[in-house]
């Protein structure tokens, strides 16, 4: 099976884009592009967590749920949530009501707030854990640098993020370029990987 589809434009995409109508926009313009911003990968961190055991296409669809809910995703604020948040994202339709996950991003925003403290930014610290040779396109689930990554936060305290989830966060953030060969946007996110500046 090829690893590409043909997309509503004629040009060959990543062959998950045409799972769901709204993916082609969510991988041409932001899947596979290196991110530097905090409140962006923060939200990311989140939002991957919150996908364990559920379609992405649940998530993206909520996506603009999530961050209402959780104040942008602005971590300084997420931190400071107390057990009435919690009831409130409880019952909030919008989003994903499990208290493992919701409790999980509340944790994981303090760890976040000391992450910057500690290492200046979170791209910083996200940004050490690009891989040197990364993998062929779309031939694994994770990898070395990606299990470094969860066993590190584990290791400080942040929550539901293993090493499956730290690759498809990798993936997302363009630490990996895994847009698959032939995909009309591989070239686009290896120049833009070409052109940035990984935070130091």
């Amino acid at each position: 099976m090829t690893e590409t589809i043909e997309a509503p434009d004629g040009l060959p995409r990543c062959r998950w884009a045409g799972a769901a109508p709204d993916f082609f926009a969510y991988h041409d313009t932001e899947w596979g592009y290196p991110v530097a911003d905090d409140i962006r990968l923060f939200e990311k961190v989140c939002l991957e967590s919150f996908q364990s055991g559920l379609s992405w296409r649940t998530i993206l669809a909520k996506r603009e749920n999530f961050r209402a809910a959780f104040a942008g995703f602005d971590f300084y604020k997420v931190a400071k949530f107390g057990e009435a948040d919690v009831a409130r994202l409880l019952a909030d339709a919008g989003i994903v009501r499990h208290r493992g996950k919701i409790e999980a991003t509340i944790n994981n925003a303090k760890r976040a707030v000391e992450m910057v403290e500690a290492e200046g930014s979170l791209a910083a610290y996200f940004w050490r854990f690009e891989p040197k040779a990364p993998p062929p396109p779309q031939s694994v689930t994770t990898i070395p640098e990606a299990a470094a990554l969860a066993k590190d936060l584990k290791k400080r305290g942040w929550k539901f993020f293993g090493p499956t989830t730290a690759f498809a966060f990798m993936q997302a953030m363009g630490l990996v370029n895994d847009h698959a060969v032939g995909c009309s946007m591989r070239d686009k996110a290896a120049n833009l990987r070409a052109n940035f500046a990984p935070p130091s």
